[in-house]
């Protein structure tokens, strides 16, 4: 069985349309699925503010996803997670683990989200999501995710001390010119799979996306790698 969850409160939103984006991403999952989403917080508009604003703003919203995705996962549903931003994640990825410690994390992306408050530049939320859930840095919102069990899949868009803590922690990457169905299911290794997407992590113009990073994954390539996921079980898809 399905369950569709969608996020709908801001999570350091920093622009328009993020959460219509869900909201509309939801009710193609609607009929996709035939299922009827379960929608979290309340929307609010976009907001150039700082981590140290955006997280105790988030607190609700993100109480509210890691409630709904534990709920989910807890009884062996397949979880989909629409989200309006990768800060979703810094809730929802410990909540899953808590039910299915042995996944991997296929973090598909265009940026690496493993920035710290020690060593992010923007202080966006969404590029500290991961090293959040991984526990390099105290959210508030829990850990335990290992990251020696966490693939960045198509990320470019790293900073040299992003890049660093990358290295120190074991998260394995797998830069976009090597991306292949097989390489990714070899990574997975036959576990069950957490997966993560981010449309930047495509090439700029394949889909709208917030952010436009060059050298992405191509439309053929995209393709491919699509229909070899549908061969995949995957618990939540956010």
């Amino acid at each position: 069985m399905t369950e569709v969850i969608v996020s709908q409160g801001r999570i350091g939103d920093r622009g328009a349309g993020m959460i219509e984006g869900a909201a509309r991403t939801a009710r193609a999952l609607k009929q996709w699925y035939d299922v009827e989403p379960s929608y979290v917080g309340n929307s609010a508009g976009p907001a150039n503010d700082d981590w140290t604003v955006s997280l105790p703003a988030a607190e609700e919203t993100l109480s509210g996803l890691a409630q709904a995705v534990s709920a989910s996962v807890e009884t062996r549903r397949r979880t989909v997670l629409a989200a309006n931003t990768c800060s979703a994640s810094l809730a929802t990825l410990p909540a899953a683990f808590r039910a299915y410690p042995d996944c991997v994390v296929l973090w598909i992306d265009a940026h690496g989200d493993f920035h710290t408050p020690e060593t992010t530049r923007s202080g966006y939320l969404g590029g500290m999501a991961l090293a959040g859930a991984c526990g390099v840095w105290d959210s508030g919102h829990g850990a335990g995710v290992d990251p020696g069990r966490v693939v960045l899949v198509g990320a470019r868009d790293i900073d040299p001390a992003e890049r660093e803590l990358l290295d120190k922690a074991g998260v394995r990457i797998i830069a976009p010119a090597d991306v292949t169905g097989q390489r990714v299911a070899a990574a997975a290794g036959g576990a069950r799979v957490w997966a993560h997407i981010d449309w930047d992590v495509l090439e700029p113009g394949t889909v709208p996306a917030d952010y436009r990073v060059p050298d992405g994954l191509c439309r053929t390539r995209s393709v491919r790698f699509s229909r070899r996921f549908r061969r995949w079980t995957f618990p939540v898809w956010s």
